[in-house]
């Protein structure tokens, strides 16, 4: 007998030989990630929850609050509009109000996952925009002759439209630049207020400066987060909140006294 045959190799041993519990976990198998698992919590959701949590208890009750008082105002100006062009720019701007309080509302009530909340947040920044080109619409169309008319609407429309396209697609924008776009385009009529007041009055002129002034102020605001009064219950952004229902209400009344 050779040593070969006296001594077979230890790893001749066959592998089927072994049972499944004796063989190790397989390696191309490996354990699912902790976000595919059943139940587990991922980084997103974490966050998401967390910002529930730590959302001030008024966030978008305010603006809900107004939706329904904005939707009957714009009615009201309607049925008070005494020509088709008055009527129309009355639509637009109830249209504009609507969208800006009830997307506002929608967006700040709820929790929607990064998807969600992506999309209502450039629609929320995106209405302050229209607002601001939908308040000065029936004051254009109510006060001003025909040519001036053209020359502002044509000026806060395409504004209004270069501020959307800039929010839609620059969601991440520094705070402080898109804020300085809001109140640049709420005070690119500055030079129509001495024919504002020639045609509505001094009234009309004053409630449209103090509507500016509380829309600066709640941009201001919103810019520094301050002040902060009670951030579990009415935190900087309801200050804001509160400001822009204010100079909504000037802005309004300064229509309503065109339309009238």
């Amino acid at each position: 007998m050779t040593a070969e045959n006296a001594h077979p190799v230890a790893h001749s041993r066959q592998p089927e030989h072994l049972s499944g519990a004796d063989r190790g976990p397989a390696v191309d198998s490996p354990p699912d990630p902790p976000d595919r698992r059943a139940g587990a919590v991922t980084p997103d959701d974490a966050l998401r929850r967390a910002a529930a949590v730590l959302k001030p208890r008024m966030r978008g009750w305010l603006h809900a609050g107004v939706f329904p008082l904005a939707l009957a105002g714009g009615i009201v100006l309607i049925a008070l509009a005494r020509s088709a062009a008055a009527v129309a720019a009355c639509s637009v701007y109830a249209l504009s109000a609507c969208l800006l309080f009830g997307t506002s509302a929608l967006y700040h009530r709820g929790t929607w996952g990064p998807r969600g909340e992506a999309v209502l947040r450039r629609l929320d920044h995106a209405n302050i925009f229209l607002i601001i080109a939908g308040t000065y619409t029936p004051l254009a169309v109510m006060l001003l002759p025909e040519g001036q008319q053209r020359v502002l609407l044509s000026l806060v429309w395409g504004g209004a439209t270069a501020g959307i396209t800039f929010r839609v697609f620059w969601i991440n924008a520094p705070r402080w630049l898109y804020t300085l776009c809001y109140i640049a385009l709420g005070w690119a009529a500055v030079f129509y207020l001495p024919d504002f007041a020639r045609a509505g009055g001094a009234a009309v002129v004053a409630l449209i400066i103090a509507g500016g002034l509380l829309y600066t102020a709640g941009a201001a605001v919103y810019g520094l987060k301050r002040p902060d009064p009670s951030p579990n219950w009415f935190g900087f952004h309801e200050v804001f909140h509160s400001l822009t229902i204010a100079a909504f209400s000037a802005h309004y009344t300064a229509i309503f006294l065109g339309a009238t």
